[in-house]
């Protein structure tokens, strides 16, 4: 079992910039591929960002077409902690956050642990 509490959430103007966290406890944290997705007012819950489980060779992130180049997802095993550093913030990407465990992939079902949410806003 892998607990998950987001943090970091929050209101903020456009162009902004916000870091959201996920601590993780439970089981091993660096063994589990980790996951943000995100739900706007009346639409459906949507991928953000994923970031493989350690490996030799480091990490791989992967990051949905409407967020790349502003967001960031990066962990530290040491803290068992994910993280999402969100720059260049626009009113679209306002929702609830949610911190994932168990995939790098955009497919919900996939992953099997998932965290509370924490709520971002951005106004224009």
């Amino acid at each position: 079992q892998v607990q998950l509490v987001e943090s970091g959430g929050g209101l903020v103007q456009a162009g902004g910039s916000l870091r959201l966290s996920c601590a993780a406890s439970g089981r091993t944290f660096s063994g589990y591929a980790m996951g943000w997705f995100r739900q706007a007012p009346g639409k459906e819950r949507e991928f953000v960002a994923a970031i493989s489980r350690s490996s030799r060779s480091g990490f791989s992130t992967y990051y949905a077409d409407s967020v790349k180049g502003r967001f960031t997802i990066s962990r530290d095993n040491a803290k068992n902690t994910v993280y999402l550093q969100m720059n260049s913030l626009e009113p679209e990407d306002t929702g609830v956050y949610y911190c994932a465990a168990g995939s790098v992939t955009a497919v919900e079902t996939l992953y099997d642990y998932w965290g509370q949410g924490t709520q971002v806003t951005v106004s224009s």
